[in-house]
C-alpha cells in the first residue's frame, strides 16, 4: 500500500520568482506591526527588477520611518494627500496613474473598512479609488480582530469590489496571542505579486483548462534504505506548471518525493514514489475530474525491481558483486495517451545521443500530440540546470513544421511551450 500526498506549501524562495523587468508597482503600508516585513518585500521586488514606490499612511509612520522605505525603494515616500510639491498638488491622480499593479500591505481593520465603503480620506484610500491597476491586499491584524464578523463583511465588500485578498497567515503574533491574523512572509508575497503580473502579461489560452504535469524522478525501492533512480530535478516540469497557470489554466502537479523546490502558489501538488505510484495517482486524479491536458515531463524510472527486498541487502564478504533482477515499469504517458484519447497529450524526451530520432519515434509510439526533447548530455541544459534548449516535434494530423527553443531560461522555454500547446488546442476545438 502506497499514500500521497497533496499539499500547497508556502516555503517560498527566489528561484520561483519571474523576472519583474519594468513593472511599476506601488506599495501602500498601514498601520500595524507587520510593517517591518515590507521593507524586505521592497528590496524584493527591485530586486527582481520591479520599479517600487512607496505610500503610507500616518499609523504607518509610527511603525516604520518613511525614510527606511525612502531608502530601500530609491523614490520619495508619499504620505501627504495634498501634497503642493507633487504636481501641483494632485499627486494622488499622478500615482495612481502611475501604477501597473497596487499592492497594500499590511492592510489594516481600519484601512480595509475604510476601502470597503470607499471613504477617501488619506492618500492611500484616495489612491485606491482612483486607480485603474489591479489592488492586491494582505490584511494583517489581530486573531479576534480578523475574526470579527463586521472585519469580515468588509472582507467580502472588497472581494464584490474586484480587491484580489491575500490572505493572512496563522500562528502566534506580537501580542501573544495565536490564531489568523499573521502577514505571510516577503517572499510569498513577492511570488503573488509576480504571479499577478505574469497574468496580466499573459494571454489566457487555457482559461477553464485543467492540466496535469508530472515531474521530477521517480524512486524504484530496491528494499527499506535503498532505490533505484535518476538525476532530474523537477525543474522543467515545476517551470511548465507555472506557464500552464499563468496562461489560465488549472493545474495539478504530480512529482517524485525527491523534488526539492516548492511549490507554486495555487497549485496542487500530489508528491509520489514509484512509477506504479505515479500512474495510480494520475489515474484517480483522471476518475475524479476532465482533464483537458496531460503533460509528462517526469523522468520516469523505466525498470523496478522484480522483486522489493523486505530487509536490507547485506554484503557477503566472499562475493564480489550484486546481481538485481529488474522489469520494466509501466508506461505512464503511453497508458494515459491511449485510455484518455481526448486528452491533449504532450510528452519530453531526456536523451544523450540521436536525441531528435528518439523523440520522433516516441510521438508516434505512444501517439501523442507533442513531444519536446533535450540532450542533457549538455551540462548547460542537462538535469538541474536553470536553463534549457529544445526541439519540438507535432502530431502529423496537425501539418505543423518542428520548433528549436534556443537555449533560454527554463521558465522562459515553458512559456514557449505553452504557446505550441495552447495552437493544438486551438485547431483541435475548430
Amino acid at each position: 500500500m502506497w499514500n500521497y500526498i497533496m499539499t500547497t506549501d508556502n516555503h517560498h524562495d527566489l528561484s520561483t520568482i519571474q523576472p519583474l523587468p519594468k513593472a511599476k508597482i506601488l506599495i501602500g503600508i498601514t498601520g500595524g506591526i507587520a510593517c517591518y516585513k515590507i521593507a524586505f518585500l521592497v528590496r524584493l521586488l527591485i530586486k527582481n527588477g520591479a520599479d517600487v514606490r512607496v505610500m503610507m499612511t500616518k499609523a504607518a509612520c509610527e511603525f516604520i520611518t518613511p525614510l527606511t522605505m525612502q531608502a530601500l525603494s530609491t523614490h520619495q515616500v508619499h504620505t501627504e494627500l495634498l501634497d503642493e510639491s507633487a504636481e501641483l498638488g494632485m499627486g494622488h491622480i499622478e500615482l495612481a496613474k502611475w501604477a501597473d499593479l497596487v499592492v497594500i500591505a499590511p492592510l489594516s481593520a481600519n484601512t480595509l473598512a475604510k476601502l470597503a465603503n470607499g471613504i477617501a480620506d488619506n492618500l492611500l484610500t484616495t489612491v485606491c479609488l482612483v486607480t485603474t491597476a489591479p489592488i492586491i491586499v494582505a490584511p494583517a491584524m489581530n486573531q479576534a480582530m480578523w475574526a470579527n464578523s463586521i472585519t469580515q463583511y468588509n472582507l467580502k465588500k472588497l472581494i464584490e469590489f474586484g480587491f484580489d485578498v491575500i490572505n493572512p497567515d496563522s500562528g502566534e503574533q506580537a501580542c501573544g496571542d495565536v490564531g489568523a491574523g499573521r502577514l505571510p512572509e516577503p517572499e510569498y508575497l513577492c511570488e503573488y505579486i509576480e504571479q499577478k503580473l505574469a497574468k496580466k502579461s499573459t494571454s489566457q489560452t487555457l482559461t477553464g483548462k485543467t492540466v496535469v504535469i508530472t515531474a521530477g524522478a521517480t524512486l524504484e525501492p530496491i528494499d527499506p534504505i535503498r532505490f533505484l533512480s535518476n538525476y532530474s530535478s523537477g525543474k522543467m516540469g515545476f517551470a511548465v506548471a507555472k506557464a500552464c497557470q499563468n496562461a489560465g489554466a488549472n493545474v495539478i502537479l504530480v512529482c517524485g518525493k525527491k523534488v526539492n523546490l516548492p511549490t507554486p502558489i495555487g497549485i496542487q501538488r500530489m508528491i509520489v514514489g514509484s512509477a506504479d505510484e505515479m500512474l495510480s495517482c494520475c489515474q484517480k486524479i483522471f476518475d475524479a475530474q476532465k482533464v483537458d491536458i496531460f503533460i509528462a515531463s517526469a523522468a520516469v524510472a523505466d525498470y523496478k525491481m522484480a522483486t522489493i527486498a523486505p530487509h536490507k541487502l547485506k554484503k557477503t564478504q566472499d562475493v564480489a558483486g550484486l546481481t538485481l533482477e529488474l522489469v520494466k515499469n509501466p508506461d505512464i504517458l503511453a497508458h494515459i495517451a491511449q485510455t484518455h484519447p481526448k486528452t491533449l497529450a504532450v510528452g519530453f524526451a531526456a536523451e544523450t545521443q540521436d536525441t531528435q530520432n528518439y523523440a520522433k519515434a516516441k510521438l508516434i509510439a505512444k501517439n501523442l500530440d507533442m513531444i519536446a526533447c533535450n540532450d542533457v548530455s549538455d551540462k548547460q541544459i542537462g538535469f538541474g540546470s536553470d536553463d534549457n534548449a529544445m526541439s519540438v516535434f507535432f502530431a502529423e494530423k496537425y501539418h505543423k513544421e518542428a520548433k528549436n527553443l534556443t537555449k533560454a531560461p527554463k521558465l522562459e522555454i515553458a512559456k514557449q511551450l505553452v504557446t505550441c500547446i495552447s495552437e493544438l488546442l486551438a485547431i483541435n476545438e475548430q
